[in-house]
């Protein structure tokens, strides 16, 4: 028999050793719940800062009208929308959010309830709105049904009485896409090449074109100051001791995990891969572009997606960094096959959305052109994005199964029952 090549002496030296080196904890759901908290209260934070930055140069804009503040201004917005889209899977699990979401993204709207539009592009009425060209901006009486309505100062209370007006869920007065359209004007492009193409000179009070330029400029003025309000108010909610941490700290630990999962599994599906793509491809409609008077929606789905990544892998790497325990490394403890596929569906997703983004970004095809009826590439692009979506649903749905949890993921007609909406599809 061979001999020991270690003294007994040396063999509980290395036990001992063996014992004193640390054993990974395990993670616990308080933890993950700590970090979700951090990222929302950094992502919604910075969103707040970026928004502060667009109200600056919207204000050199209205100092100084030119095409090149105006432009200054637009690239403003497109890089305030970066923190707030990946604010998006903190939705759908958390009410307060829920409540509050419409006042900053609130999509489609009738954008004649604001200013001016083509009428041959847009109509002069809806059935549905008979708001749907009071035109504040020009029009200082308007009327909500029968009650008239002093519009001749427009302020923040202005913008909030008509905001929903009439339980008109497109009557959207204020928030991000009210100041898009503001900044862009109408994309009268249809699925061409081309984005919304408003003058500077329509906030120039010695060269005005659209008319009512003073009233444009106060109008542009107070959604900007109101989007800040709106996403302070946000933040606030998930400072330590806020509303939003509240809730979640009031649910036991069986709930508090569903709430993140139900947010990034239905933003997936139910309003990403369905709503917000899946439709617009059934009715080839440039209308059901999220960002349609920009064309930036490419930019908004791909930061959704970074946005569910997040909350996920519990990793923000935005203006204010945050990172900790997740859910994804919990998952990979209790069900690590099902974390497995959660983790390759998501990569795959951002992978799709990638390059969506790509082809948009590169100015070769809009996210609007990808829409169009015959545009094969195009649609297929949007649809392959819409595929993984789905399939990172699924696993979602695994890792939900897996931890012995339930939740619902909000649906949509177009993946759930396309028949519904597709005998509205346009030509």
């Amino acid at each position: 028999m061979a001999k020991a090549l270690f003294s007994k002496s040396t063999f509980v030296a290395a036990c001992l050793l063996a014992a004193a080196q640390p054993v990974a904890a395990e993670i616990a759901p308080a933890d993950i719940v700590k970090t979700y908290a951090g990222i929302a209260e950094a992502v919604f934070g910075d969103a707040a800062a970026r928004a502060k930055a667009l109200d600056a140069a919207i204000d050199a804009l209205l100092a100084a009208p030119s095409p090149q503040t105006l432009d200054a201004a637009r690239a403003a917005w497109k890089a305030a929308r970066i923190p707030y889209m990946q604010t998006e899977g903190y939705r759908f699990g958390n009410k307060i959010v829920d409540d509050w979401e419409g006042k900053v993204n609130a999509w489609p709207l009738d954008e004649g309830l604001i200013d001016y539009v083509d009428p041959g592009f847009y109509g002069d009425s809806s059935d549905e709105n008979e708001l749907y060209t009071a035109n504040v901006i020009a029009n200082p009486k308007i009327k909500l049904g029968d009650v008239p309505l002093n519009a001749s100062k427009i302020d923040k209370a202005l913008l909030r009485k008509i905001d929903k007006a009439l339980d008109v869920e497109t009557n959207v007065a204020g928030g991000y896409h009210a100041i898009e359209f503001l900044l862009w004007g109408q994309d009268l492009n249809g699925t061409g090449p081309g984005a919304g193409n408003r003058p500077a000179t329509d906030y120039d009070l010695k060269a005005c074109t659209g008319g009512n330029c003073d009233r444009r400029r106060a109008y542009l003025k107070v959604a900007s100051q109101l989007l800040i309000d709106d996403l302070n108010e946000m933040v606030g909610n998930w400072k330590v001791g806020g509303k939003a941490r509240q809730h979640l700290a009031a649910q036991d630990q069986a709930g508090q995990l569903t709430v993140i999962l139900t947010g990034i599994g239905s933003l997936s599906y139910g309003e990403l891969a369905g709503e917000r793509m899946k439709l617009g491809v059934i009715l080839h409609d440039t209308e059901e572009e999220h960002d349609c008077f920009s064309d930036n929606t490419q930019n908004s789905h791909y930061y959704d997606q970074v946005g569910i990544m997040n909350i996920w892998n519990g990793k923000y790497d935005g203006d204010t960094p945050v990172s900790g325990p997740s859910i994804a490394a919990y998952a990979r403890e209790k069900a690590p096959e099902a974390a497995k596929r959660a983790d390759d569906a998501m990569a795959l997703t951002l992978e799709k959305m990638s390059a969506l983004k790509a082809k948009a970004d590169s100015g070769e095809m809009a996210y609007d052109q990808m829409l169009a009826a015959g545009n094969d590439v195009g649609n297929k692009l949007i649809l392959d994005a819409v595929d993984a979506l789905i399939a990172q649903a699924r696993a979602i749905e695994a890792v939900v199964a897996a931890l012995n949890l339930k939740i619902e993921l909000q649906g949509s007609d177009s993946l759930d029952r396309p028949e519904a909406v597709g005998g509205a599809a346009k030509p």
